[in-house]
């Protein structure tokens, strides 16, 4: 299809399995493996994980060995924070797309990886626009987005 695919690893299930059976520690090694992948990635794009100078978002998604669409869950936008979010600020040229992405990110991770209820975070969403007189999430200004920001990272802490 000539279609451009983006570059990615994977951390198979044997991993997640390996997981459990030791009480919840990563396999030794992994940690290693996974900084090796990023640089890897990196080298490929010319973009550093956690470099605000050159840098590399990653989604990480769940898999299962057998086809559960929509019941997997999915965090995008991972390097994101408070340094970062303005690197890609500058690096796109959209300070508003920049923090709506750094929130998104904050909501995902909050629910997929803390457990958080996502319906917490909506709530703050809608309240927020209601406030400001915006009905659509594309309404907001960079620097409403990051109050927005403000008010989620004050619910995860």
């Amino acid at each position: 299809l000539g279609l451009p695919v983006p570059p990615g690893f994977t951390i198979t299930t044997e991993v997640c399995n390996a997981y459990y059976a030791n009480g919840r520690a990563y396999p030794d090694g992994l940690e290693a493996d996974v900084v090796a992948a990023l640089d890897h990635i990196g080298r490929i794009t010319g973009r550093r994980f956690g470099d605000p100078s050159k840098l590399l978002l990653v989604s990480v998604r769940s898999g299962a060995r057998a086809s559960m669409p929509g019941m997997m869950d999915t965090v995008l936008n991972l390097g994101l924070n408070d340094e970062t979010v303005v690197a890609l600020a500058a690096d796109s040229g959209d300070a508003r797309f920049a923090y709506d992405s750094y929130r998104r990110f904050i909501q995902m991770y909050s629910d997929v990886v803390m457990g958080l209820d996502h319906e917490v975070f909506e709530e703050i969403l809608e309240d927020q626009k209601a406030g400001l007189g915006h009905e659509l999430d594309t309404e907001l200004t960079a620097a409403e987005w990051q109050g927005v920001i403000s008010l989620y990272k004050a619910k995860v802490e």
